[in-house]
């Protein structure tokens, strides 16, 4: 057996065992080796790769590492518009919208009505081509038309599969096997305060979005792997996988290799819709990550294109978002951060108060206007609000 043919079944050898236990890791978490392992791991493949750079592939695990250098990031067109969903914090609002939905789905003969409550995650919205199982393009939804292509950036998720799993040869072999996926990146509460802590004060992100929007733009693609960022697929089309429920769409993304946050329900009814709120507002601080809301769609996705879009959101869906949360405190101090360009930002200390699932002993206060604006003064008792 000559040397390339060895190092060729040790190679998918160890693609195939790293892909396992990133899936154990990211997706099922349940993890079966340390973090050192893991990387031993990687590292022993990164150097049979080196040594043999012929035996390199688009899917390898090894390319999630970054190291790319992104100058621009050229706009490409969405197969189909990117739209926003239309939001309200009213359950009477939420109620409208299901009778109008219900109303139009009459009109059409339809008399039964499912919709599938899947939790809002707060992050950026991406899309995922991939061809015969291959990814080959990762964009933002930019003004939903059209998009910045982030591919080299998106590779680095580990949550994002290079290369589908479970699907057929005849998947493979067909050239019109394209599958579009769309979901968020977005980064866990862990994640986000270890990037916070590794930054100077007054560069920290305010929350992960934010730290999320910015990190997928970097031009270095070995920092963004850095950040360590996840993503969270809700939408399938394309060859062999158009499922006419949004319920089986959900459960086919899992069975590609996709993260789904698991927690969505079938809903038959009102009431249904309105204790998944309730259970979530109630459980959501002790979730991994952040979520703002709760998204509503119709199950049947053979009805979304006969309800049809307005100019910037679908008929078909809605997001319910969960009011901001707040606390009372006291105002101990006011001290002043200085940025690396002199910018002076007040910073309120206060009496540790519990919001939302974590104690908080200091808020922004954003500039000396918003101080006067307020009218606070030392020793106030004040309201504290985190959205």
């Amino acid at each position: 057996m000559t040397d390339i043919i060895r190092a060729s079944e040790a190679i998918a050898n160890l693609r195939k065992e790293i892909e396992r236990h990133n899936h154990l890791y990211y997706i099922e978490a349940k993890p079966e080796l340390s973090d050192y392992e893991f990387d031993r791991l990687l590292e022993k493949l990164i150097a049979l790769e080196r040594e043999f750079p012929g035996l390199v592939t688009p899917d390898s695990p090894s390319q999630r590492v970054g190291g790319t250098i992104t100058r621009v990031f050229p706009s490409v067109q969405h197969r189909e518009p990117m739209l926003s969903l239309s939001n309200t914090y009213s359950i009477g609002d939420l109620e409208d919208f299901y009778n109008r939905v219900k109303k139009l789905l009459a009109l059409e003969g339809v008399h039964e009505q499912e919709m599938v409550a899947e939790l809002k995650f707060d992050g950026v919205a991406i899309s995922l081509l991939y061809h015969k199982g291959l990814l080959v393009r990762g964009a933002t939804r930019g003004d939903g038309v059209q998009g910045d292509d982030i591919t080299a950036n998106i590779k680095t998720i580990p949550t994002i599969p290079l290369r589908l799993a479970e699907i057929s040869d005849v998947f493979r072999e067909n050239e019109e096997s394209d599958i579009e996926i769309r979901g968020e990146v977005f980064m866990r509460k862990d994640d986000f305060e270890q990037l916070n802590d590794s930054r100077p004060e007054e560069d920290r992100f305010a929350n992960p979005r934010n730290a999320t929007a910015g990190s997928l733009k970097l031009q270095d693609s070995a920092e963004v792997a850095r950040r360590k960022m996840s993503f969270v697929a809700y939408y399938l089309k394309g060859y062999d996988y158009d499922s006419s429920s949004q319920f089986n769409r959900l459960k086919q993304l899992e069975k590609l290799g996709f993260y789904t946050g698991g927690h969505y329900r079938l809903c038959c009814e009102l009431q249904d819709i309105s204790n998944f709120i309730k259970e979530w507002d109630e459980n959501r601080w002790t979730l991994p990550y952040e979520t703002d809301g709760v998204v509503l769609k119709l199950n049947d996705a053979r009805l979304w294109e006969k309800l049809g879009a307005t100019a910037k959101s679908p008929r078909w869906a809605i997001a319910y978002k969960y009011p901001a949360k707040q606390a009372k405190t006291v105002l101990c101090a006011v001290v002043f951060q200085v940025g690396r360009l002199g910018t002076i930002t007040p910073v309120a200390e206060l009496e540790p108060v519990l919001l939302a699932g974590s104690t908080v002993s200091r808020s922004t206060l954003h500039n000396f206007d918003e101080i006067q604006r307020l009218g606070i003064k030392l020793h106030d008792r004040v309201i504290i609000e985190k959205s």
